[in-house]
């Protein structure tokens, strides 16, 4: 059996104009699979998620955002 292997990916988030939104998204993206963490840096419009790629992919990622009613995008930075 494999040991899971967690990354780190960075979103960039667009549309979301209130402190309150950043619970909304991080709420929408505990609840994807193989997630362990999830951080909305408001200010800077940055998702950071730390997750089990054979279970939640970047698409897996963006749809839970936009599930929570906002639009993001893999991003480099």
């Amino acid at each position: 059996m494999s040991t899971p292997t967690t990354i780190h990916t960075t979103l960039r988030a667009e549309g979301f104009s209130c402190p309150s939104c950043v619970a909304k998204i991080e709420k929408s993206l505990s609840k994807v699979g193989g997630v362990s963490a999830a951080t909305v840096h408001f200010a800077s419009s940055r998702i950071e998620v730390d997750h089990d790629p054979a279970v939640a992919t970047p698409e897996d990622l963006v749809a839970a955002v936009a599930a929570a009613g906002y639009t993001a995008r893999p991003s480099a930075f």
